[in-house]
């Protein structure tokens, strides 16, 4: 099946300018079928209208908490009854915390995990066995620079720890999973002008951020977009276990 016969789960896609509706915008353009899942429902099903609209694909809006498996499970059965069949995800739903380590309690630490790691557990656990069954996947997580240089540029500890987990989940699940012909990558954005970031572009903190960028400028959605969109392309199959930073020249190691 090409691409154009497979349906590609972005989770976290609502927000106007996230990193996960640029995402959904540029995968539909490159053929594939989306559903769009997100704690937002409203948003979602916005998403999937004006995907449809702008690509000609079939789109589908779904309300789901990631952290919640009947959320998943009932997500999934909807996809499942409605659309083709599911080709690629893309983790991306997940919540930053500027919090100190000093001052983070364990609740806060929790829920930092629950979105970006057990989420992220929850719906791949939920659709491998398919993409194994069937012989093609691509599954590709949105970690962040933060993982690899320990923080330093929005999130704190708690942030860092759970990007730098998806990291080791995305690495081992390759090795488990690249028999079954389905490639498991991640991608670390560094500065993106989204919702998220918004609020620190601006003034002398935009200026002194852009100083350690070589290529002079923030990072903007669709860098991360078309990167990932080349990650699960039929042809990529043999690029697995991979981290592809996307931060201009921030961090480089």
């Amino acid at each position: 099946m090409s691409v154009t016969a497979k349906t590609a789960i972005v989770t976290g896609a609502a927000s106007r300018r996230g990193i996960g509706r640029a995402t959904a915008h540029t995968l539909a353009g490159a053929g594939w079928n989306v559903a769009v899942l997100d704690l937002d429902e409203v948003g979602a099903k916005s998403a999937a209208e004006e995907i449809a609209a702008d690509h000609g694909v079939h789109a589908l809006g779904l309300g789901c908490d990631v952290t919640d498996d009947t959320s998943v499970a009932a997500a999934l059965d909807t996809i499942t009854a409605n659309a083709h069949p599911i080709g690629a995800l893309v983790n991306n739903a997940g919540i930053t915390s500027p919090t100190p380590f000093l001052e983070v309690d364990g609740a806060e630490w929790d829920r930092i995990f629950a979105v970006n790691v057990r989420g992220a557990y929850n719906i791949t656990h939920a659709v491998a066995p398919g993409m194994a069954e069937r012989g093609f996947g691509r599954i590709v997580f949105l970690s962040s620079v933060s993982a690899e240089r320990g923080g330093g540029v929005f999130g704190g500890v708690a942030y860092s720890a759970a990007k730098a987990a998806q990291l080791g989940f995305a690495r081992a699940l390759a090795r488990e999973l690249g028999p079954h012909g389905v490639t498991v990558n991640s991608v670390a954005p560094g500065l993106i002008d989204t919702d998220i970031t918004g609020g620190l572009l601006e003034g002398e903190r935009k200026a002194a951020l852009l100083a350690g960028i070589p290529v002079g400028r923030n990072g903007r959605t669709a860098d991360v977009a078309d990167l990932i969109t080349y990650l699960c392309r039929e042809e990529s199959s043999y690029i697995t276990g991979a981290t592809y930073d996307v931060n201009g020249g921030s961090h480089i190691h």
